[in-house]
């Protein structure tokens, strides 16, 4: 599993709800979707990207990008604020609310419209809502793990130098994420490269596959790269990194920090070296690249640990990207 490159587009005016719904109409198209798929997709988009402008002064974002779960091929949508924040999200989502003179029918569309509804919003903070569609009758079964990023290249950069991958392995699975050195092409060929090696060793453990992908890199710029192994029935994550990409164990009782060593993958590298980490139950593995600030910490957004993951991306995108680089966050819960 991993994601192409999101699509983000930012909302502020009434004019762009249309733009907004017209790309990520042609993104459905792109990956299969019907006439009346790619319609539930653009009734979803209309309705959030209104919300946005009538609801948020200085609008928000929207990010719509595909999904791939058991096979399937689906897109899920985050819309993303930092605005007010509501007050009670239970009265938002019933029909007839409303707080702006419109019909009240928003939230309520949006979570019949699509097959996975969620919502976080923390009032003086913002708003993150979440409509994961697929297309009719191909839903995915459930997964041991669930698994969201957020993978979107930097600004005005036609390709993504930071790439990502998730296999799954037994009660559990392995994620690797590359942050090619630089930005552009030559970036993106490196975090490519290392996926490719990736997926070519499935059953390697985290020091032997950081090593293959340092030799494989020797010829391009180079990248930071972290391997995870997550063994669910176990309890436990085996992490081995390499350079800046951050890994931490977040949403429970404590938050914890996964080691890597300095260096790039393909040209310096010091010492590999796997560390193994408890991965309680309810707690979620985050990995990202360093287009996010690695300042942040769950404990300021009570409640967001327990939604889906890619509400936890989302939210940590919003807030810590620093929007002068490519951006990649995975987050991965283990399901009950």
């Amino acid at each position: 599993m991993e994601t192409r490159c999101g699509c983000l587009v930012r909302v502020e005016e009434e004019s762009q709800v249309g733009d907004a719904r017209r790309q990520f109409q042609r993104l459905a198209h792109g990956l299969g979707f019907d006439e009346t798929d790619a319609g539930r997709v653009a009734l979803v988009t209309t309705e959030m990207a209104g919300n946005l402008v009538k609801h948020t002064a200085g609008g928000g974002r929207l990010l719509a990008q595909p999904r791939i779960q058991g096979g399937v091929l689906g897109i899920e949508i985050l819309a993303l604020d930092r605005g007010a924040g509501i007050a009670n999200v239970g009265q938002a989502l019933r029909d007839g609310f409303t707080t702006a003179g419109s019909p009240g029918t928003g939230l309520g569309a949006i979570s019949r419209l699509a097959d996975r509804f969620d919502i976080h919003s923390l009032p003086g903070t913002g708003t993150a809502i979440l409509a994961r569609l697929w297309p009719r009758g191909a839903e995915p079964a459930p997964v041991p793990l669930e698994v969201a990023a957020v993978h979107l290249s930097k600004p005005r950069e036609t390709v993504c130098g930071d790439s990502w991958a998730f296999l799954p392995r037994g009660a559990g699975g392995v994620i690797l994420v590359a942050d090619g050195l630089g930005h552009g092409p030559g970036a993106a060929e490196a975090s490519m490269e290392a996926v490719r090696i990736f997926r070519a060793r499935p059953d390697d453990p985290p020091v032997r596959m950081v090593e293959s992908i340092h030799a494989a890199l020797r010829s391009t710029r180079g990248a930071a790269i972290a391997v995870a192994l997550l063994d669910a029935e176990r309890g436990e994550i085996r992490y081995c990194g390499v350079g800046n990409i951050a890994g931490s164990v977040a949403g429970g009782e404590r938050e914890h920090s996964m080691v890597s060593h300095n260096g790039t993958a393909g040209h310096h590298v010091g010492r590999v070296q796997e560390f193994t980490y408890a991965w309680p139950a309810g707690g979620l593995l985050v990995m990202h690249s360093d287009g996010l600030q690695a300042r942040w910490s769950l404990a300021r957004y009570p409640g967001l640990a327990g939604r889906d993951p890619a509400l936890v991306a989302g939210v940590l995108f919003r807030d810590f990207c620093r929007e002068t680089d490519d951006a990649t966050v995975v987050v991965v819960r283990r399901t009950p």
